[in-house]
């Protein structure tokens, strides 16, 4: 069976690491959108069921497929392949299209939001519009759809510069997500608007920490709880200079007849890896799925926890200030910073679920080899974290990650194994 670490033979040339990175393995094939699907979506006769949910096809005219994100072409592709010909129309917009016979599947850009984003958005928008009630439409919200998500152009200009002052500041995604729902009409709501009166089935992939579903995609199938002055005073607090807002719909009819299901999430993943620990021998806890704090915090949180024969799992988002223009992002980084707290007895571990940390790597280990290598290349740990360059750090000794897309994304994974 091939894994998902294309890598994982040339980096697992110990005991340590090999534990670590089937532990990894196993949080990434526990989100694997294709079998995500089949395990939770099947057809009998005319039944539709979902999860828990029954739905009757024979009582709608039409069946169609909305997609936005990372996972969003994949579960396209095998929505269709359970559903086939019951399904009349659909467009979904990822990262890279899918050859579907029936759905229209689209490559975007993230994450950064574009006016290619906003075209395709724009043809989700109609297809929404022309919804009736006597419509089934099958949604599939996905992490990276705050960017892939994009209408009209509008939000797609003010998105542009929002998500470069958002990174200089450091800010929680809740606080970036707000002000994206504000400036945007699909997001926070204006989707299930726009498919209002239809019945909706919203399948939801998390990539956000813990269980806030509606900030995943920037909610556009949630009855949105914030307000302008609630961006306003976002804004405000960081500078981020001024942006035109918009109120999201309050109204609770457009979301009567609205099914927000979650399928995928970073839970999902951290307990896998709890299972494969114990399987491994090690005793295992997982100490939050809700990181937020910086980098250091989480690490100094992790390192407070150790202890011989445990293996510590985090999972979440901790926020990183972009201060200099150094290559890599907040997983690179966090393996960096582990480099210089590890004992011989230890590994860490930081991985992107998605497969792309702001790289074309997922992430990297730190334990007593790489900081072999690092000596053997003279490579000044001290000066690398400087300058944010931890994807030429790793780059260098030849330690990092490989995955590629992996189609998925339930945030951030972090393991610290002390034998």
């Amino acid at each position: 069976m091939s894994k998902w670490i294309k890598n994982f033979d040339q980096l697992a040339i110990s005991k340590l690491r090999q534990d670590i990175l089937a532990i990894a393995e196993a949080g990434l094939a526990a989100i694997d959108t294709e079998k995500v699907i089949k395990a939770n979506v099947s057809i009998k006769d005319q039944k539709l069921k979902i999860k828990d949910l029954s739905f009757d096809l024979s009582q709608f005219k039409n069946l169609k497929v909305i997609g936005f994100g990372k996972a969003s072409c994949k579960a396209a592709l095998v929505l269709e392949q359970i559903l086939g010909s019951k399904i009349q129309a659909g467009t979904a917009l990822g990262v890279a299209p899918v050859a579907c016979e029936i759905i229209q599947t689209y490559g975007g850009t993230h994450p950064q939001p574009s006016n290619h984003n906003v075209e395709i958005s724009e043809q989700i928008m109609k297809l929404a519009q022309n919804a009736t009630a006597d419509d089934l439409v099958i949604v599939v919200v996905s992490g990276g759809g705050s960017a892939l998500l994009c209408y009209p152009q509008n939000e797609c200009d003010q998105g542009q510069i929002l998500y470069h002052q958002f990174l200089k500041v450091g800010g929680t995604i809740e606080e970036l997500n707000t002000v994206r729902k504000h400036i945007s009409q699909l997001k926070g709501g204006g989707l299930a608007k726009a498919l209002y009166p239809a019945t909706v089935i919203s399948l939801i992939f998390s990539d956000v920490p813990g269980d806030n579903y509606n900030q995943v995609a920037s909610g556009p199938t949630y009855k949105d709880q914030t307000t302008i002055a609630d961006a306003q005073k976002i804004i405000a607090q960081y500078n981020l200079g001024k942006f035109e807002l918009n109120e999201t719909p309050k109204e609770d009819k457009y979301f009567a007849n609205v099914h927000n299901i979650p399928l995928v999430t970073n839970q999902q993943a951290l307990e896998a890896m709890q299972g494969q620990t114990l399987k491994l021998g090690y005793k295992a806890k997982i100490l939050t799925n809700q990181a937020y704090e910086t980098t250091e915090v989480a690490l100094n949180y992790m390192f407070m926890h150790q202890k011989p024969n445990t293996v510590l799992l985090v999972g979440g988002e901790p926020k990183m200030r972009v201060v200099a223009s150094g290559s890599g992002g907040r997983n690179l980084y966090a393996s960096l910073l582990a480099l210089q707290k590890i004992n011989s007895n230890q590994a860490f571990l930081s991985l992107a679920s998605d497969g792309l940390d702001n790289s074309d790597a997922a992430g990297a280990i730190a334990d007593e080899v790489s900081l072999d290598l690092a000596k053997a290349q003279n490579s000044n740990i001290a000066e690398y974290t400087k300058s944010l360059d931890s994807y030429n750090f790793f780059k260098k000794i030849n330690q990092l990650i490989t995955t590629g897309p992996t189609e998925a994304n339930v945030s951030d994974l972090l393991i610290l194994l002390n034998q």
